[in-house]
């Protein structure tokens, strides 16, 4: 026991046990090594027969009540592993190791959380330690296999699960792990080549299966998540894109695509200051002079965003043509023109004499081509040629309208009637003719 060899020990403790059936003392041992080799079940029978044989052995009952409390966190421990609740299972595994000793079997119980909870290094650290006192610790060799794994390191980690396997054929969790890593990376390899070939939405089945695959390697997942998104962007599911670039995120908060990708996304979703958050977290971790240039559009897209989007006023795309945009405010002027309203509730007419506004804002800076590119570069509408500074305040919309409408030769007449002239100041009901 001294020299830390408890199967041994334990061997000897029976052979004493077996020699004199009521040796305290060789029940005492036995119990201690059950509990250096985490089996507090067996050590709770060593312990009971003391009693047995000694009622007011204090030892024995302080021992006992070590045992039961080993055997409690174990339980607990191992109902955390199964919700893969694992940093409080970390808690209890320690917790054991508090309890019995230096045993083998807590430590590696607490490798493999470790790895589970990406602590790669520590979780190394403690197999290696193993494998210095026991060089074919088939647990030690497994949970580096895991490390080696979850870190993407695929054709060492095979090797080690193989070597696992041929030193303990029945190591189940070794074959389970080496059946998913399998079929993980081969699920992603055929979702890739399906995307290459341009089949989006059997891609999107292809990556949802992998991620069902293994839950526990959030590198390979983070990919996957990433993945995707770029296909979630290809077949116009940007809200889910943002949703599974967060994920792959959370998974790996250095994921430099992902936040690519979800800047973008952001982007073309036009919500722009989420954009501007990422582009900045990309700068810090990639300081490159085209993902500043990334920033400074974001951020002009922002600053544009928080003025009237005259595209949107007109219903038109931002690469309409200067007939769509007449068209556009053809339409949108002949629908809000107050006359037309005159008979309607002063709220209604307030409304509509606003938006007739808009429409005459929206126009007389889209069809002029100096002030749309000075619009579309982000400039104060203050600052646009001809609107000196008072802005908008200083556009009549009926001018634009008249000049929009107005002109020599028949062909068009326009009738809103009404007899009270109303706000748009065409006393007596609107109406005229245009060549």
């Amino acid at each position: 026991m001294m020299l830390n060899k408890y199967a041994d020990a334990l061997n000897d403790a029976r052979e004493s046990i077996k020699l004199d059936p009521n040796f305290v003392k060789g029940f005492m041992r036995e119990g201690k090594c059950h509990l250096s080799l985490g089996d507090p079940s067996s050590a709770m029978r060593a312990y009971n027969r003391v009693l047995q044989l000694e009622p007011k052995n204090q030892a024995a009952k302080k021992e006992l009540h070590l045992a039961e409390s080993l055997q409690k966190f174990e339980a607990t421990l191992d109902a955390d592993c199964e919700k893969m609740d694992f940093r409080k299972a970390l808690f209890c595994v320690e917790q054991c190791l508090q309890l019995a000793g230096p045993s083998m079997k807590y430590k590696i119980r607490k490798a493999e959380l470790l790895t589970f909870l990406g602590r790669y290094q520590e979780s190394q650290e403690i197999a290696n330690d193993v494998l210095q006192r026991d060089g074919m610790n088939a647990d030690a060799l497994f949970v580096r296999g895991m490390c080696l794994y979850y870190q993407d390191n695929i054709d060492k980690a095979f090797s080690h699960f193989q070597q696992v396997l041929r030193l303990a054929p029945d190591h189940q969790k070794a074959r389970e792990t080496y059946r998913k890593a399998k079929q993980l990376i081969a699920k992603k390899e055929e979702g890739n080549k399906v995307f290459r070939a341009g089949n989006f939405e059997e891609a999107y089945k292809i990556y949802t299966e992998a991620l069902e695959i293994d839950p526990n390697n959030k590198f390979t997942n983070s990919k996957l998540y990433c993945n995707r998104a770029t296909v979630c962007t290809k077949i116009g599911k940007n809200e889910q894109s943002v949703e599974d670039c967060t994920k792959a995120i959370e998974l790996d908060d250095t994921y430099l695509k992902a936040y690519m990708r979800r800047a973008k996304s952001y982007m073309d979703m036009e919500q722009y200051e989420e954009a501007v958050r990422d582009y900045e977290k990309i700068l810090q971790l990639d300081k490159t002079r085209e993902n500043k240039r990334l920033l400074q559009e974001a951020k002009l897209e922002l600053k544009k965003s928080k003025r009237k989007d005259y595209y949107k006023i007109l219903g038109v795309s931002k690469t309409a043509t200067d007939d769509e945009i007449k068209k556009a405010y053809r339409k949108r002027a002949l629908s809000h023109h107050p006359d037309r309203h005159s008979h309607d509730t002063v709220e209604v007419q307030k409304e509509e004499e606003m938006k007739f506004k808009e429409v005459g804002e929206a126009y007389s800076v889209l069809s002029d081509q100096k002030k749309r590119t000075r619009y579309d570069q982000g400039h104060d509408m203050e600052d646009l040629d001809g609107f000196g500074g008072g802005g908008f305040n200083n556009i009549d919309p009926n001018l634009i309208f008249q000049s929009f409408f107005g002109g020599g030769g028949g062909g068009h007449h326009f009738n809103f009637g009404g007899g009270g002239g109303g706000s748009g100041g065409f006393p007596g009901g609107f109406s005229f003719q245009f060549g």
